[in-house]
């Protein structure tokens, strides 16, 4: 299952982290997000020990998504050694998130 993270420990489990992380950021009322959530779970799996899934909810975490200037989701941010390097807005395949995932291993 993905991690929820949360403005408190997004420094420790996202910018900290020694491998790549795919961030989810979404909302509960979001239908997209929504149609997203179970490709981030397979996600989650596939790439277990390798790059983390995590999901940050907009609504009770602003600070980080004001940070990051998300103005629509589900946006995904990919990070690697603590920088976004790269980014989704949107519902895509889940082979185009595995792409961008393994480019970053």
């Amino acid at each position: 299952m993905a991690i929820h993270v949360t403005d408190a420990d997004f420094e420790e489990l996202v910018l900290k982290s020694e491998v790549p992380v795919m961030v989810d950021f979404w909302a509960e009322w979001c239908g997209p997000c929504k149609m997203i959530a179970p490709l981030v779970e397979e996600l989650t799996k596939e790439f277990e020990g390798k790059a983390l899934m995590v999901k940050v909810d907009v609504d009770n975490n602003s600070g980080t998504a004001m940070k990051y200037g998300i103005r629509n989701i589900p946006t995904l941010l990919f990070f690697k050694g603590g920088e976004v390097v790269d980014k989704q807005v949107g519902v895509v395949a889940k082979a185009a998130l595995t792409e961008k995932i393994t480019k970053l291993l």
